[in-house]
C-alpha cells in the first residue's frame, strides 16, 4: 500500500514540475513572443488566408463571444449529421450502425462542450470515421475554445483600460498548433509503443487459454486517447475507457494519462502569473485549488484502501481494499486519485467504475464536480474560479465598507448580478434535473421514453438517487463520467442531459467574459493603502470559504439524500 501511495505522490509532483515551464511557454505563446514552435507560422498563415481571417483584428467582448458561439454552432451541425449517417460513411470495418437522432444530439453536444458524456459504447456506437473526424476533432477544438476564452480573460485583466480582449480566431488556432498538437503527437507515440492500437484494422478474433473465442476491437486509438486526456475531454475509444487494457496498457501509461489530464489546467494558472506579471496571485490560486483537491482526495483514498465495512462485518478480509469495479493493475489508491483528478477537472475519464466506489468516495466525486473550480478543465476551470473571486471581492468589500475592486476596477451591481446568475445556474440545472428524473421514476415509472423510468436504475434507494444526481452533476460540470448503473441511452436522458450540457458550458463562459469586458472598459484605479489585496493568503482563504459555503448551501440537501445517507447506512 505504501508503494501505491508513493505512486500517487510521484504522479502529482511530476505534473506540477512539468506544468510550471509549460505555463511559462503558454504565456509566451499568447504574448506573441518567440517560442520553439514558431515553425508553425506558415501553417497558421495558410489557415488564416484560406479562411479569410485577419488574426490581428481586435475584438471586444461581444465580438469575441459572437465568433466563439457561431463556430460552435457550426461544429454542432457538422457533428450531428455525421453521427446520424455514420453507417453510410467509410472507415467502418465493423459495420457499426448510425446513431438515433436523440443519441446523435446528445453525443454531438457532449463532445462539442468538452464533456464527452457517452451514452453509447465506443466499440459499437461510433465508427473509425466519426471517432477521428467528429469526436477527436471536437476534442481538439473544444479544449482550444476553453483555453482561447481564458486567454481573452487574461487580456482583459492585463490592461488598465481596454475594449479589446484579443482575436478569438488567432487564439484558437495557436492553441491547437502550438500547445495541443505537439503534446498530443508525442503522447500518442508513447501510447502506441506501449501497446495502444494505432491501426485501421477491424476486430480481431482471439482464443483465450480457456478455449473461448473473443472479438477484440481495435482501431487508430492512440491519438484520440492522447487528446482526450490533454484536452480534459475524457471520452473513451473503448466503452470501459481507461480501465480497458488497450486504452491504458500498464501502470506507466496510467501515470502518463494522469499527468496529461492535469498538466494544462495547472499550467494555465502559472501562465496567468507570467502573462499578467502577478506570480504571487497565481501562487495563491494554485494553493487554494490544491488545498481543495486534497480535501477531496485524502478521504477518498482512505475509504478506498480500508474497504467496505459491511463486507468486513461478514468476516471477509479485504487486504487490498475496496476492489469492486477496480483494475488489479492499478489498485484502490491510484484509482481513488484518478477518480478525484478526473472530477475536479472536466476530464471524466475513468480507470475504475465510479458506480462501485464507496459512498464517501462518491460524495467526494460529486462535490468535485459541483465545485468545478479546483484546477478545472482547460481554460474553463479558472473561468469558474473567477466567478468565485468576484463574489469573494464583493463580500469582502461589504465587510470593510468599501466599493469592491478587483485589479484596479470597481466591481459594481452589473458584474455581481452576472456572477450570481452564473453561480445559481449550476444549482438549478443539477437539482432541477435530478428532481425531474426522480419524479418520473417514482410517479410515472411506465411512461414511454423508449426505456421506461422503472428500468433506468440498476440500484434502489440512496444509491439509485446518487446515480440520477451524478448524471446531471456530471453534465453540468462538463465532466462526462457516470455512475453507470444508470440506463441513460434513451430519449429522456439524451435530451435532458443534452440541454444541461449546452447551458452549463456556454453560460459560465459568457458570464466571466462579459464581466471581464465590462471591468476592462472602466477607469483604472491605482492601488492605495485601502485596496483589497487579492494576492494575499487572507484573500485566498476568503475565496476558499466562499467556495465551501455557497456549494454547501446549494447542494447539501441533495447529497444528504444520496451518498451521505448511503454512507451512514453502511456504518
Amino acid at each position: 500500500m505504501n508503494t501505491e501511495l508513493l505512486g500517487v505522490i510521484v504522479t502529482f509532483l511530476i505534473t506540477v514540475l512539468l506544468a510550471y515551464p509549460l505555463g511559462k511557454y503558454i504565456a509566451k505563446v499568447f504574448k506573441g513572443e518567440r517560442t520553439i514552435t514558431d515553425f508553425m507560422d506558415p501553417l497558421e498563415r495558410l489557415i488564416f488566408r484560406i479562411s479569410g481571417i485577419n488574426p490581428t483584428e481586435s475584438m471586444n467582448w461581444k465580438q469575441f463571444l459572437k465568433a466563439m458561439l457561431g463556430i460552435n454552432l457550426l461544429w454542432f451541425v457538422y457533428a450531428f449529421f455525421l453521427l446520424l449517417f455514420q453507417h453510410k460513411l467509410p472507415l467502418n470495418p465493423d459495420g457499426n450502425p448510425g446513431q438515433t437522432p436523440d443519441l446523435a444530439f446528445n453525443t454531438a453536444i457532449s463532445f462539442l462542450v468538452n464533456c464527452n458524456l457517452q451514452h453509447y459504447s465506443g466499440e459499437t456506437g461510433v465508427t473509425y470515421f466519426t471517432q477521428l473526424f467528429v469526436l477527436t476533432f471536437l476534442q481538439f477544438v473544444s479544449a482550444a475554445t476553453g483555453i482561447a476564452v481564458l486567454a481573452a480573460l487574461f487580456n482583459g485583466l492585463k490592461e488598465k483600460t481596454t475594449s479589446s480582449l484579443g482575436n478569438f480566431w488567432n487564439l484558437l488556432v495557436k492553441t491547437i498548433t502550438r500547445i495541443l498538437l505537439p503534446l498530443c503527437i508525442v503522447s500518442a507515440i508513447v501510447f502506441a509503443f506501449n501497446g495502444t492500437p494505432a491501426s485501421f484494422d477491424g476486430k480481431d478474433t482471439i482464443t483465450t487459454l480457456q478455449g473461448d473465442t473473443v472479438q477484440v476491437s481495435r482501431g487508430p486509438a492512440a491519438g484520440m486517447i492522447a487528446i482526450k486526456h490533454l484536452g480534459t475531454n475524457g471520452g473513451g475509444w473503448f466503452g470501459a475507457n481507461s480501465a480497458h487494457p488497450l486504452e491504458n496498457p500498464n501502470y506507466f501509461t496510467a501515470m502518463l494519462q494522469l499527468v496529461l489530464q492535469v498538466i494544462i489546467p495547472i499550467a494555465m494558472i502559472f501562465a496567468m502569473g507570467f502573462y499578467l506579471n502577478r506570480k504571487k496571485f497565481a501562487y495563491v490560486i494554485f494553493g487554494v485549488m490544491t488545498v481543495g483537491m486534497l480535501c477531496l482526495l485524502i478521504p477518498t483514498i482512505i475509504t478506498e484502501i480500508n474497504g467496505n465495512p459491511a463486507i468486513a462485518r461478514l468476516g471477509v478480509a479485504q487486504a487490498t481494499g475496496a476492489m469492486e469495479g477496480k483494475e488489479v493493475r492499478f489498485g484502490p489508491a491510484l484509482s481513488g486519485y484518478w477518480s478525484i483528478v478526473t472530477t475536479i477537472i472536466s476530464t471524466g475519464s475513468v480507470n475504475s467504475m465510479h458506480d462501485s466506489s464507496m459512498p464517501l468516495s462518491g460524495l467526494m466525486q460529486l462535490l468535485a464536480m459541483m465545485i468545478n473550480a479546483f484546477y478545472g478543465g482547460c481554460g474553463v476551470g479558472i473561468l469558474n474560479y473567477y466567478i468565485y473571486i468576484i463574489i469573494a471581492v464583493f463580500i469582502s468589500g461589504l465587510m470593510v465598507g468599501r466599493t469592491p475592486e478587483f485589479m484596479g476596477h470597481k466591481v459594481e451591481a452589473r458584474e455581481i448580478k452576472i456572477a450570481s446568475l452564473v453561480w445559481l445556474l449550476s444549482a438549478v440545472l443539477v437539482k432541477g434535473g435530478a428532481a425531474l428524473a426522480a419524479y418520473f421514476v417514482t410517479h410515472h415509472p411506465d411512461v414511454a421514453w423508449a426505456v421506461k423510468p422503472s428500468a433506468w436504475l440498476n440500484n434502489p434507494s440512496y444509491h439509485g438517487f446518487s446515480e440520477i444526481l451524478y448524471e446531471f452533476t456530471s453534465s453540468n460540470a462538463n465532466n462526462g463520467s457516470g455512475f453507470e448503473g444508470l440506463g441513460d441511452n434513451n430519449i429522456f436522458w439524451n435530451v435532458s442531459s443534452g440541454i444541461v450540457l449546452i447551458l452549463a458550458r456556454f453560460i459560465p463562459i459568457i458570464g466571466p467574459i462579459a464581466i471581464a469586458g465590462l471591468l476592462a472598459n472602466k477607469k483604472f484605479i491605482p492601488e492605495s493603502p485601502g485596496t483589497l489585496r487579492t494576492d494575499s493568503l487572507t484573500f485566498g482563504a476568503m475565496t476558499f470559504a466562499v467556495i465551501v459555503i455557497v456549494n454547501a448551501l446549494s447542494f447539501f440537501p441533495a447529497l444528504a439524500l444520496g451518498p451521505l445517507a448511503e454512507y451512514f447506512s453502511l456504518q
